[in-house]
């Protein structure tokens, strides 16, 4: 896809994580919403994989290590072919595929099981090194909060990642300021990230979040590191794109009411 057909592909799966929240009443849609150019730029510009093969061993893998964001995962999913995109209508029904966190086992393309923070740098450095033993080419892509990154299970991967010369290993940081309690700075303060990543000797990148020229640009840069991970630091906005809910941290964790749901898919250029 071209730059502005990914940019209306980010409106798309916004408009279905506000559909599915609002029809299955339940969900997070802002920590959604702050990873939603990522995981478009991703999904349909930069991993290799082939939605008639979601086994394929030579694929991309991506690791969305904060899983409460997984229902713009699964619109990309969708979207991709993975899945009927009526089924994103079952988001969170006990018997669904679509889980509140990603259940590998149930659902077409995903790589792992996650929603237990600070688990998916680990887990993505193991998909790394398994590449480098087994030969083959593919690279791993891992998603994580910033408030996540109070997690020690985190800089434990980190060092082991940066020790081991994982540079087929990507990390994005969703550095939106806010998790469930209030702002990140409030309730532990990792800051300032980047210099952080650096001491672990990663490489690192600072971008706009919601830029997906810029997104596009740093995988091209670390895709060139050979000899250490890349850490990318995405600022973002927690809601980008729906008014009300950028600010408003309760949108963390928060079902629409029928005026808002008309309101969000007006602002995200849908027919509401």
């Amino acid at each position: 896809m071209e730059v502005q057909e990914l940019q209306q592909m980010s409106l798309q799966l916004r408009r279905d994580v506000v559909e599915m929240v609002y029809r299955t009443k339940d969900g997070h849609p802002s920590p959604s919403f702050s990873v939603a150019d990522i995981i478009t730029a991703l999904y349909f510009s930069v991993l290799h994989i082939d939605p008639a093969k979601p086994d394929w061993e030579d694929r991309d893998r991506l690791v969305l290590s904060k899983g409460h964001s997984c229902p713009v995962l699964y619109a990309a999913l969708a979207r991709r072919g993975f899945f009927p995109v009526e089924e994103l209508y079952t988001l969170r029904y006990l018997d669904s595929h679509l889980q509140g966190h990603p259940y590998a086992p149930k659902t077409k393309g995903l790589d792992a099981t996650t929603g237990s923070l600070g688990n998916g740098v680990s887990i993505g450095l193991g998909m790394a090194l398994a590449a480098r033993i087994r030969k083959k080419s593919y690279r791993v892509y891992v998603i994580t909060g910033d408030g996540e990154l109070g997690e020690g299970m985190i800089w434990e991967a980190a060092m082991a990642a940066s020790h081991q010369k994982a540079s087929n290993l990507t990390v994005f940081v969703d550095n939106n300021n806010y998790q469930s309690g209030g702002t990140v700075g409030e309730i532990s303060g990792p800051y300032p990230i980047d210099e952080k990543w650096k001491a672990f000797g990663w490489n690192v990148l600072s971008i706009d979040g919601h830029s997906i020229p810029q997104i596009l640009q740093a995988v091209e840069v670390a895709k060139a590191v050979k000899d250490r991970p890349t850490a990318i630091i995405c600022k973002t906005i927690k809601g980008n794109g729906v008014s009300f809910m950028v600010g408003e941290n309760s949108w963390h964790k928060r079902v629409y009411t029928e005026a808002e749901y008309e309101q969000a898919i007006k602002e995200l250029g849908g027919n509401g």
